[in-house]
């Protein structure tokens, strides 16, 4: 059977726009408090930002090489674009309905206003306003006026800006800037991205906190810049670039430098959008259209403030329990109490972690303890992206101190955390570290970290294996899963997989890890293949699969023959998902939901249930081409019994979900389930409580056995 029709297949671009459709879903949720929503609204913006920096950005080059080819879905890069232009205007216009209709309304009840302009302030609020300009923004401005002597300033991408149309003053005023003629002028000034884009202002009425945007208060005095010119009209701007890296690894000679070349170039690349404030002056539109080369149909004209990125400065600033969902602290396991030796732990057996339930902390104390353990021979551990100020490079660089050999894979090419991850590649190798960027043309995603210590029966490794980043602050958003193990053959392939980064050294044959691009596709094709051949014997078969995305063709047919064989699939896919279900004869056994909520899912779980003999498997990939093809992924099978019913665990809850859970119809749209008349299941909910109740019992345990040292009767005689 072909499975490879267009109408099988949804576009990819078109399915992430559905995803980040579901995410203004909750900023609309009423029964989510009112900063929860605001936050999503502006991971929304955040997301979209995103989008056009990259997959926008990559369409349009693909228009300019002229390409041909349609997509998976039938395509072409023409009706892609278009397709996006349409879906993305209407889903902006939702953006600002919500922020204007539900969510300010919203604040307002709470007592908090946020001016959209400075027209509405009050005296004192104009008063406080313009003596804060004066005295902190103004110094910072630099207005560039657009003649026949200063041409068309650059304008940076993703940087807010105001344009302004200038008329001359009386001619005759005397000075070295004296106007000449009656034409108009335009002049442009960016909005300081150092200085807080929301400013706290004197409350008035009932008001508990008023803000407003820091480019109300610019233009509000705009006329400060131009003093021999009136200001007839003024509008916010702003837009976004080509910043999709396109590096000649194999031409660069120092990749380090190569990335740091490209990053200056994201600054200048082509304008693949523009922002305007709805009724913007047709004379600033022009001029912006010409000077920075955007077609009509790039232009997107916003009902209320540009960006909506500065909501998430808002999320906190706002007190009030009931505004916000109540926070989780992540809880430390049973196993592993504050002060345990780890290594001693994991020689009892395997343990598995799930994020942001169970504490990173682990993780952190993991490689902590190796940097001061005299036993330690070695550290190796792959960072794809890490916090700020992370613990993970503090332990690292004291573990080289101390003489332990580090050896850490920094991934340069992490998309937009290049710069960083450039910062702590220096950081490392001066603290005597072997950093090493990965293999030439393959970004290195693996989760892994190894510890070779040298113990009294010889030298062990123990490795840590994860679904997500080294990041202790995403670590506390994001949902992931790890497992800590001193299994001789897992270890064995951790030592291949750091050879094979850090030299030439391929092994001959894998234990038990898969590795990608080479051998991990052949690996899924094998494991779907078996539940093909199980449901073609009459026998049970069943697969249930947890990642961020699904889009890579090859395993979509795989899981087309598979469903028309028989076999049961359930598949959770929190973004993308191009796979289309309730096809007649090809996809009608093949069941697809989607979770948001508090915390980002971005574990990736596989189940296969092999004639009843489960295996399940966790890593870095996801089903798409660029993780099975063009990464470094690792993918390890759950071999402890306890561990691998975990997981299962976690694939049982999150398909019970019918609160955050969408189902994909055949119709291509998503739905939330009719939850009438049924117990309601919210996947993040039912994990936190039960982290909650393990530590609960925990602490119950610690009491109970609380020690007396009892009075013997000789003491009692001498009372």
């Amino acid at each position: 059977m072909d499975y490879k029709k267009h109408e099988y297949y949804e576009n990819r671009e078109l399915s992430w726009l559905k995803f980040n459709q579901r995410i203004l879903n909750e900023a609309r949720e009423r029964n989510n408090p009112v900063m929860e929503r605001l936050k999503f609204l502006a991971i929304t913006a955040s997301n979209l930002d995103e989008f056009f920096m990259v997959r926008v950005a990559s369409l349009r080059d693909m228009l300019h090489a002229n390409y041909k080819k349609k997509d998976i879905a039938g395509y072409t890069v023409e009706e892609q674009l278009q397709a996006i232009t349409d879906v993305t205007q209407e889903f902006m216009k939702d953006q600002y309905i919500c922020l204007n209709r539900s969510l300010l309304p919203a604040l307002e009840k709470n007592n908090v206003r946020l001016y959209m302009t400075h027209e509405d302030l009050n005296e004192e609020q104009i008063a406080f306003c313009d003596r804060y300009f004066m005295e902190e923004v103004y110094p910072v401005l630099t207005p560039m006026a657009v003649d026949a002597s200063r041409p068309f300033p650059l304008i940076l991408n993703k940087s807010l800006n105001i344009a302004a149309i200038l008329k001359p003053k009386a001619e005759g005023e005397k000075g070295l800037l004296k106007t000449h003629g009656s034409k108009n002028m335009f002049a442009t000034v960016q909005v300081p991205s150092g200085l807080p884009r929301l400013l706290e202002i004197p409350s008035a009425g009932n008001e508990k906190q008023a803000f407003v945007l820091l480019e109300q208060v610019i233009e509000r005095n705009l006329s400060s810049l131009f003093l021999n010119y009136d200001v007839l009209s003024a509008c916010p701007y702003r837009i976004m670039r080509n910043a999709d890296l396109s590096i000649d690894e194999d031409e660069a000679a120092d990749l380090l430098k190569e990335i740091q070349k490209q990053l200056k170039r994201r600054e200048w690349g082509e304008v693949i959008r523009l922002e305007v404030e709805d009724g913007v002056d047709k004379r600033i539109l022009n001029i912006l259209k010409k000077e920075l080369s955007v077609p009509s149909v790039e232009i997107y004209k916003i009902n209320g403030p540009i960006d909506l990125n500065f909501l998430m400065k808002l999320y906190g600033k706002v007190p009030g329990d009931k505004l916000y969902e109540k926070p989780y602290s992540p809880v430390r396991l049973r196993r592993l109490p504050a002060g345990t030796d780890i290594f001693s732990e994991i020689r009892k057996g395997d343990i598995f972690l799930h994020h942001p339930y169970d504490s990173f902390d682990h993780v952190v104390e993991f490689i902590s303890q190796a940097a001061s353990d005299p036993k330690v021979l070695a550290i190796k551990q792959t960072l794809y992206r890490v916090s700020g100020n992370s613990p993970i490079i503090a332990a690292l660089e004291r573990a080289a101190e101390n003489g332990k050999q580090v050896t850490v894979l920094v991934e340069l090419k992490a998309r937009f955390d290049e710069e960083n991850n450039i910062l702590w590649a220096k950081q490392l190798e001066k603290a005597g570290c072997h950093v090493i960027y990965g293999l030439v043309g393959l970004k290195t995603h693996s989760k892994i970290a190894l510890v070779v210590r040298k113990e009294e029966d010889g030298v062990k490794r123990y490795v840590h294996l994860g679904t997500g980043n080294y990041n202790d602050s995403t670590a506390k958003i994001y949902t992931d899963c790890g497992i800590f193990t001193v299994n001789d053959f897992i270890g064995q392939d951790a030592t291949a997989v750091f050879n094979m980064l850090s030299g030439y050294s391929e092994p001959a044959a894998w234990n038990h890890l898969a590795v990608a691009p080479i051998w991990l596709r052949k690996r899924f094709y094998e494991l779907i293949d078996r539940e093909i051949r199980h449901a073609r014997d009459g026998k049970t078969a069943r697969i249930v699969a947890k990642m961020n995305s699904l889009c890579d063709p090859g395993i979509i047919e795989k899981l087309y023959e598979a469903s028309s064989a028989g076999v049961e699939i359930f598949l959770i896919v929190r973004g993308i998902c191009c796979l289309r279900t309730g096809i007649p004869g090809v996809s009608e056994n093949i069941h697809v939901i989607s979770i948001v909520g508090t915390f980002l899912e971005h574990a990736r779980i596989f189940y296969f249930y092999n004639n009843d003999s489960e295996e399940v498997y966790m890593g870095s990939a996801d089903w798409m081409p660029r993780n099975l093809d063009r990464r470094v992924e690792v993918i390890f099978p759950l071999l402890d019994e306890a561990v691998r019913e975990q997981a299962k665990e976690i694939l049982s809850i999150e398909l019970s979900d019918n609160k955050k859970a969408y189902f994909l119809d055949s119709d291509g749209e998503y739905y939330h389930f009719d939850k009438r008349g049924k117990e309601v299941i919210g996947a993040q909910d039912t994990f936190c409580k039960l982290a909650l109740k393990k530590e609960k019992q925990i602490k119950q345990e610690k009491r109970m056995r609380r020690t007396f040292t009892p009075i013997w009767s000789s003491e009692r005689e001498q009372m």
